[in-house]
């Protein structure tokens, strides 16, 4: 097993993909990890998504697309346990490595303890667990070990995970996943158990990738990071209502253009029985608030962008269950987005601002007349059943976010991540690659032969070397619109 430490002071560079409910073919790529990527087939940026890394799991390895959420602690992979299983999913059955864990293990009896929803003990004797979310969705099955691999020789053994075999869920996109990497600061969260102490991400607005990394971010092209502290909350106390592994931060106002809003900063607090926490979450879309400072943020929002943007006007209607601060646009003219107000969140020692095209997000298929619908990006945590604040990834575009676990803090800066992404392979650690897929109307004597092993279906290929690889990653790209792979083979560099 090869575990990287804060003392081999290797930074892993990983491209990772949002998956989007539009999206088209899916490809996957085999990368160094210590190379940067840079495709230059743009895509354009569709909101309904998640973020996407693809891993290799078991023995022999199989392949798994699985949601990034900083919000969750236990990563989980949807399990079928016959061979004749439908994609996506792991086929325990398949693996040689795959331990089931016995519910009397202290993995079960112990280290579930944060837990939502208690550990069990099924027919089996086998340790059975059950995670449910805020959108109603569900998994559960038992708990297992299995070696997780970044490539095809360095892995991670006896990862703990949930080997789920039954859910629910009412978005038909949740099956186009196989599972979720859970990042928060529990026990048997990934990041824990890896070793990890510190990673980052940068989410691109406006193409699909983006940069995740693990270990220190030293980069001189990196805007000095402003940080705020994370909450601690003692292992002997237990509130009901608070998630003690999230990352929580102080959440000490809310400002739209130049107006704070007008309630009382206690607000923000959490109360006696943990509710009202404020947690950064890869894993949800869009931000929410607790019903006063949502309703206050509405009025204030709706009061600044009279005669900009036009209401819905319609009260039964609630996006997402949560968002009804909504308006109608004209499909053929958008309304200009600097002339919107910032709404900004006023952390402790720093501050997040949202502004221009993070401030509406467009409902797919919902037409006005000849008007598109646009829904403020703030929701209501009330209507959720949610008894906290939580800043989704959509408000963390182009924003470099740093989780720093040894120094109890999150770092953040306005940054352009389609620069991140391309100055991630500048430095001395990383090899550069540079590729440009051509469309397939290209005669072929257009394009220059590729250095390394391919199995490309038209494309141009510029490579850059710095230093040999040593690690390499399957990426998986959901929405390229050319079906294309390729495989670099560090072996033949």
């Amino acid at each position: 097993m090869n575990l990287l430490t804060i003392s081999t002071q290797i930074i892993l560079a990983i491209i990772f993909f949002m998956h989007s409910t539009q999206s088209l073919a899916s490809q996957s790529l085999i990368l160094p990890l210590k190379a940067k990527l840079i495709p230059s087939n743009k895509l354009s940026f569709h909101h309904n998504i998640s973020l996407t890394v693809s891993l290799t799991v078991g023995s022999p390895p199989q392949a798994a697309t699985m949601v990034l959420d900083t919000g969750s602690e236990l990563s989980w992979l949807r399990c079928q346990k016959t061979p004749a299983a439908a994609a996506p999913s792991f086929s325990p059955s398949l693996s040689s490595s795959y331990r089931p864990t016995p519910c009397s293990s202290s993995t079960c009896t112990t280290r579930t303890r944060d837990f939502p929803i208690p550990a069990s003990c099924d027919a089996k004797h086998l340790c059975h667990v059950a995670v449910s979310y805020a959108d109603a969705s569900s998994v559960e099955g038992n708990l297992a070990a299995e070696v997780f691999y970044l490539d095809q020789s360095n892995s991670f053994d006896n990862i703990t995970f949930g080997c789920m075999d039954s859910g629910s869920s009412s978005n038909p996109e949740d099956l186009k996943t196989t599972g979720l990497v859970g990042l928060n600061r529990g026990g048997l969260s990934f990041i824990t158990q890896a070793g990890f102490r510190k990673f980052s991400y940068c989410i691109s607005g406006k193409d699909s990738s983006g940069v995740l990394l693990f270990g220190d971010a030293d980069f001189p092209w990196l805007s000095p990071l402003n940080y705020t502290p994370l909450v601690e909350m003692p292992a002997a106390t237990r509130l009901p209502y608070f998630d003690r592994a999230a990352y929580t931060v102080r959440l000490e106002g809310v400002r739209v253009g130049n107006r704070l809003l007008p309630v009382q900063k206690t607000i923000y607090e959490p109360d006696h029985t943990g509710a009202g926490q404020t947690m950064v979450d890869s894993g949800t879309q869009f931000t929410f608030l607790l019903g006063p400072v949502y309703d206050a943020l509405k009025a204030e929002f709706l009061r600044q962008t009279k005669g900009i943007l036009r209401p819905l006007d319609e009260p039964e209607f609630v996006f997402q269950g949560a968002m009804d601060a909504c308006f109608r646009v004209e499909l053929s003219r958008r309304a200009a987005p600097a002339m919107l107000p910032a709404v900004a969140l006023m952390f402790r020692g720093v501050e997040m601002s949202v502004r221009g095209e993070k401030l509406l997000y467009r409902v797919a298929g919902m037409t006005r007349g000849n008007d598109g619908v646009y829904c403020l990006t703030f929701g209501n945590s009330d209507l959720l059943g949610v008894e906290a604040y939580i800043v989704g990834h959509h408000h963390q575009q182009n924003m470099w976010m740093e989780f720093d676990l040894s120094k109890s803090r999150v770092g953040l800066a306005d940054f352009s991540c389609d620069l991140a992404a391309q100055n991630t392979g500048l430095d001395q650690t990383f090899k550069v690659w540079r590729i440009k897929v051509m469309p397939k109307e290209v005669e072929a004597s257009q394009r220059r032969p590729a250095p390394v092993e391919t199995a490309a279906k038209g494309g141009e290929y510029e490579a850059s070397p710095v230093l040999s690889p040593s690690w390499v990653l399957i990426i998986n790209c959901v929405g390229c619109e050319l079906d294309w792979g390729i495989k670099l083979n560090h072996n033949a560099l």
